[in-house]
């Protein structure tokens, strides 16, 4: 089989958060070890890894590490430099490629990426200065749009809403940004995100569409199988597949959807990695992302992606634990039928930081959803 690694072998990680941290948990359940070269010191997700490297991502000491100890490499999060990317797949294999982390890392380069190869998202004009952006707000239509970092954005970061009255110089010096990406605010019906795999030989699966409810623009709750009709369902599996081929991509990829209040699908973002809408894999499907992800690397065949139970993942933010100085209630979480408690090890507790997930399983998705609001309660959590 072409680049097959046999367990023993040593996977490559770069960066050490959570995704890193449960791609670990996967790796020793199939006899496979974990360099995680985090760049900065362990905030304390990294250190279940065989080793930790800590010098930052401009060290020549820790490239010579990472890649003496390194059979093949990934990335855990995107903001990798590139000229590292590079050099790295110059001596090792990475995937997915440097090529498509540098379009999935900019929002310029990656809504080029989909308009020039004729996937559907929201109209958007490249904005480089106060007098650009000011020509742009004018154009935009009554609904308004989102000005958008063209580079280190996730989970709501790097964006504010402008209209055609928005101060362009004010928010500009605000901006603290070179270059900008100004997108036509889309009337939301909902969001939604598939996960595809594509491997070595160019073999591709998708999971079962996840719907997207998010709070102050971290992700909330998904629920799987996505409430929309069918067909919106399959043509969203199609496009991420389209896409993951466009890019040559190896790995998992995870696309993100607006469907909007019209009916049309559009792309939002992608994500070379695996991704938070993808957690309930691990308890509710044949595969998890995360084997999935090592599957490929070690150039054995794709799983089943098939979900054998409907799920709810409910997101656990820093705020839970500023409630006082208890612990939530686990116990009765915990003696919710179906319920499973990831916790990511995580020091310190932040508002908006992620510290862990709940999935909640099912034998119906009516059952799934009415334990999660169970769940809520009893953690104090806002009620959808």
């Amino acid at each position: 089989m072409s680049g097959y690694l046999p367990p023993g072998s040593t996977v490559g990680v770069l960066g050490g958060g959570q995704l890193g941290r449960m791609l670990t948990l996967a790796a020793r359940r199939m006899g496979y070890r974990i360099v995680s070269w985090i760049g900065g010191p362990d905030s304390g997700t990294a250190g279940m890894a065989d080793l930790v490297i800590e010098e930052p991502f401009d060290s020549p000491e820790g490239l010579a590490m990472f890649l003496s100890q390194s059979d093949v490499a990934t990335v855990e999060f995107e903001n990798i430099p590139q000229a590292l990317l590079n050099t790295i797949a110059a001596e090792i294999p990475l995937m997915p490629g440097p090529a498509a982390v540098a379009i999935c890392q900019h929002r310029e380069r990656e809504k080029r990426f989909l308009a020039e190869n004729g996937f559907p998202c929201a109209a958007f004009s490249v904005v480089e200065s106060s007098e650009q952006l000011r020509s742009a707000l004018h154009a935009l239509p009554e609904n308004g749009g989102i000005l958008k970092t063209a580079e280190f954005g996730y989970d709501g970061k790097g964006q504010v809403p402008v209209d055609r009255g928005s101060d362009s110089e004010g928010i500009w010096a605000r901006f603290a940004s070179s270059r900008a990406i100004l997108e036509e605010k889309i009337a939301l019906a909902a969001e939604l995100s598939v996960l595809v795999v594509r491997d070595q030989a160019g073999n591709a699966a998708t999971y079962d569409p996840a719907e997207n409810i998010h709070r102050d623009h971290i992700l909330d709750i998904s629920i799987v199988p996505a409430r929309l009709d069918p067909s919106l369902l399959a043509q969203a599996k199609m496009i991420a597949t389209e896409i993951a081929e466009a890019l040559d991509y190896i790995g998992i990829l995870a696309v993100e959807f607006f469907l909007s209040r019209d009916g049309n699908l559009l792309v939002n973002e992608m994500a070379p990695r695996p991704h938070n809408s993808g957690h309930h894999s691990i308890d509710a499907c044949a595969t998890s992302q995360f084997e999935q992800q090592l599957r490929v690397l070690a150039g054995l065949p794709i799983g089943s992606t098939r979900l054998h139970s409907p799920a709810v993942l409910l997101n656990l933010l820093g705020d839970l634990w500023s409630q006082g100085d208890r612990e939530p209630d686990w116990p009765s979480v915990l003696a919710l039928p179906g319920t499973t408690l990831h916790l990511y090890g995580k020091e310190e507790a932040r508002n908006g930081r992620k510290m862990g997930h709940i999935t909640f399983t099912a034998p119906t998705l009516e059952a799934a959803l009415e334990a999660q609001t169970k769940a809520r309660e009893i953690l104090h959590l806002p009620c959808r």
